[in-house]
């Protein structure tokens, strides 16, 4: 019997890989412009009537005549992100450093987003860290910075890929690490319906994405213990 032949493996280097840059004149000012045509508040709130219509519900009954007004209110809460313009909330900020050159970090941001496949909530914390060049932001403007992209029709990976690449776009630090854990209630409460499953996204530029262990002393950090 002959013996079987043995092939070494010797697998090419697989090339750098970096992630796709998105284009600044989509994500840094509002995302609503004026002079485009919209709907009426009146033709938004005769399509809830219809939605109502169509689940079976009778739209005349006293419990559900001011649905279509109070809906039509909520969008405005929920997605008026659409009119809030990122790059000002990143605009002001402070050269009052004292020379510090490591990274800060805020973590724990609350936010709650809209799913764009299905418009159900996510929700969850985002952690945001950057390396100044001179100059810092406020600590409140990465979380309305947050707000800000979470107020709007969402994926989850498109809303980390958003808060990264604004503040690298804007204050040019040397490098950013975000990172994002959410619920989706179109995963939990409809579908396959597993509550308490948790999706992780992250992003990183510069020094985060260059060097491994500062990727870790972010992750360090997120997971540290509150005191």
């Amino acid at each position: 019997m002959a013996d079987a032949l043995i092939k070494s493996l010797n697998p090419r280097k697989a090339p750098e890989t970096r992630p796709a840059e998105l284009d600044p004149s989509e994500f840094l000012a509002a995302a609503v412009r004026a002079d485009l045509p919209r709907p009426s508040r009146a033709e938004a709130e005769q399509a809830v009537h219809t939605l109502l219509s169509y689940i079976g519900e009778n739209p005349a009954r006293e419990g559900l005549l001011d649905t279509p007004r109070r809906v039509v209110e909520a969008f405005d809460e929920l997605y008026q992100g659409y009119h809030q313009c990122p790059a000002e909330v990143l605009d002001r900020t402070f050269g009052e450093t004292a020379g510090y050159d490591d990274f800060v970090l805020v973590r724990d941001i609350e936010f709650t987003s809209q799913c764009e496949h299905h418009m159900m909530p996510f929700y969850g914390r985002a952690h945001i860290a950057y390396t100044p060049v001179e100059r810092v932001v406020g600590l409140s403007k990465l979380a309305r910075l947050t707000d800000i992209f979470a107020r709007r029709l969402q994926t989850q990976e498109h809303l980390t890929a958003q808060i990264a690449a604004a503040i690298d776009e804007i204050m040019k630090p040397r490098g950013v690490a975000v990172l994002v854990e959410a619920e989706h209630t179109c995963m939990s409460v409809r579908g396959v319906a597993k509550h308490g499953a948790t999706t992780f996204t992250s992003r990183y530029t510069g020094m985060f994405r260059d060097n491994p262990a500062e990727q870790s002393r972010f992750l360090s950090m997120v997971r540290a213990p509150q005191r």
